[in-house]
């Protein structure tokens, strides 16, 4: 079974994450990647990736903005059902977007091959962001998301190409 999670859906800037995953063996210590430490989500990504199948979609901010969020999905779901066709598909949450996939709520707590997704999507996003890293929105720190250290670099500097206009347009100048 492949396993498909994301990261970054609710951020304001960066790009939505799907990763897809099918384990070739059993690693001990997986889990939803947020309940995990940053340093343990390092170390198990690593191993995921010499372990297993996998597949890590990006869909950048300005496809959302220009598509819209459910969208994306379409876009990266589509990529992943391409990329494994002929295996089974498990996605986190209770929508498949119209895609035809297997979904399963809460399934990155319960199935290795979820979990293993779950991580391989935040890490790689979680890089990705940080070295984006600048000194007027200090991504490094918040990955994108709305925190209030975010939104108030985007009322003191406006938005930056990375930020999802459709998100964050109300706290910018």
């Amino acid at each position: 079974m492949i396993g498909i999670d994301e990261a970054g859906r609710g951020a304001f800037a960066g790009p939505l994450v799907l990763a897809a995953c099918k384990l070739k063996i059993n690693i001990n210590e997986l889990n939803d990647s947020k309940k995990l430490s940053a340093k343990k989500r390092e170390n198990l990504y690593e191993i995921i990736k010499q372990n297993s199948d996998y597949l890590v979609v990006f869909v950048d901010n300005e496809y959302i903005d220009l598509n819209g969020i459910r969208a994306a999905y379409q876009k990266a779901l589509g990529e992943i059902i391409e990329h494994f066709e002929k295996d089974e598909l498990l996605f986190d949450g209770n929508t498949d977007y119209g895609m035809g996939i297997k979904t399963l709520i809460n399934a990155d707590e319960i199935e290795p091959c979820v979990m293993a997704a779950s991580i391989l999507a935040k890490v790689s996003r979680d890089n990705f962001m940080a070295n984006l890293d600048d000194n007027l929105y200090d991504y490094k720190s918040h990955k994108g998301y709305g925190t209030k250290t975010h939104i108030e670099a985007i009322k003191i500097h406006g938005l930056s190409l990375l930020h999802r206009r459709s998100f964050c347009a109300k706290y910018s100048r």
